[in-house]
């Protein structure tokens, strides 16, 4: 039997988007799916999309919480997946088959599994890929470099997955993401694009407080210096272009 993925979507006050994820969501061809969404109490109408799509959402919540990662959390609790993937209003999943593309015709799955990451401007155009390369193996030293691996992209085994740290406001996923690799017996490059994400989330919102601590984690997980010298070349490649553009290999 195939593995039962959670997909945990975070909303508050956008309805449209969550539209635009859901009616994605649920064009994916994988037999044992389960969506959950967590929405921080709107009052735009988000909640009326949510009962709209209710029969197709396995677990769903609306009241306030304390932050996205407060809502993440709730979203872990709710879910009784083999797997996690963390979808958020926006964004959506690159192709209908990639789960199925994962795990389909296997006997044995990995702990983690990682890909490409699109991404589009607020109005949907394409961008390209990220600019930070993904490694050929991931591992928790790879975040010495920063988010090599975009958190849409990066699907995990619920049973090694810790709660978000409330400590960060803005980064808690590069400390989520570290801890998890840490645990992770097994990784596997997809070798393909997992999600689509769309600019202009709380981290971007919020870039300076978002590297302040981003710089505390990677110090806490690797010592200052290594720290110094990534950010020194975050720095030197900051007006380079963003993304990179050789993303038509791959299915559309």
């Amino acid at each position: 039997m195939l593995p039962c993925v959670s997909i945990i979507t975070v909303v508050y006050n956008a309805a449209a988007d969550l539209r635009l994820t859901l009616d994605n969501l649920l064009r994916i061809k994988y037999e044992n799916l389960e969506l959950i969404v967590v929405d921080g109490g709107s009052s735009d109408g988000t909640r009326a999309v949510i009962e709209e799509h209710s029969l197709d959402i396995k677990h769903w919540v609306s009241e306030p919480d304390n932050g996205i990662y407060d809502a993440m959390n709730k979203g872990l609790r709710m879910c009784g997946g083999d797997y996690v993937w963390f979808i958020n209003a926006g964004d959506t999943v690159y192709d209908e088959y990639v789960l199925e593309n994962i795990f389909k015709g296997h006997e044995q799955f990995a702990d983690v599994y990682y890909g490409e990451t699109l991404i589009t401007d607020t109005d949907g155009n394409i961008k390209g890929l990220r600019k930070k390369k993904l490694p050929a193996n991931l591992t928790w030293l790879s975040l010495k470099r920063g988010m090599v691996v975009c958190h849409q992209s990066f699907i995990a085994l619920r049973a090694i997955v810790p709660q978000y740290d409330l400590q960060y406001r803005y980064a808690a996923d590069i400390d989520w993401v570290i801890k998890t690799l840490r645990k992770s017996r097994e990784t596997v490059n997809t070798h393909s694009i997992l999600s689509v994400f769309r600019e202009g989330g709380v981290s971007s919102s919020h870039r300076r407080e978002s590297l302040r601590e981003r710089f505390r984690i990677m110090c806490r997980y690797y010592g200052v210096a290594a720290t110094v010298l990534a950010h020194i070349y975050f720095i030197f490649t900051l007006f380079s272009s963003p993304y990179r553009k050789k993303w038509r290999r791959f299915k559309l």
